[in-house]
């Protein structure tokens, strides 16, 4: 992605987590910042008021795997510019930013991922976010541990 943005001339400074990210936003006052969701050890949402104190003038686009309506409200409400589901191509993520060279059109695969696919992919986050332990995630999910454990028994479905 990194080459991608420096093909078109953009300068690019990537990070590897939100600590690193405000330090390079106050120090190099972006006019465009690309934000992951799921980052290590602290939420994208966390981060994103910081970013855009440090840098005020600068558009700022969430992306992420795991969207939902509730966090493209609270990114919106906190000051991005857009909010992209990946995969997405680096003319989707300037026309987001809105840059008027980038006029590709966003297509919408034909077949959206089922609700069950993406139960299954969130289990699988949160269960991570709790590093495996079942009894953890089943009372983050709000789920009796014995339901969870017959959940993550079953194959997960392919789309």
């Amino acid at each position: 992605m990194t080459r991608g943005f420096e093909r078109r001339g953009f300068q690019v400074h990537s990070c590897s987590n939100g600590a690193e990210a405000k330090r390079e936003a106050e120090t190099f006052h972006p006019s465009h910042i690309l934000l992951d969701l799921n980052m290590p050890e602290v939420s994208g949402l966390v981060v994103l008021p910081e970013l855009l104190a440090a840098a005020a003038s600068a558009k700022l686009v969430v992306l992420t795997g795991y969207s939902s309506i509730a966090t493209a409200v609270e990114a919106t409400k906190l000051g991005a510019t857009n909010y992209l589901c990946k995969p997405a191509t680096i003319d989707e993520i300037l026309a987001a930013f809105g840059e008027t060279q980038a006029q590709a059109e966003v297509t919408v695969p034909s077949d959206p991922i089922s609700v069950d696919r993406l139960e299954w992919e969130h289990i699988q986050r949160v269960l991570n976010d709790n590093d495996g332990n079942v009894s953890a995630t089943a009372r983050a999910l709000g789920m009796h541990r014995r339901t969870l454990q017959r959940k993550l028994q079953k194959r997960p479905v392919r789309r």
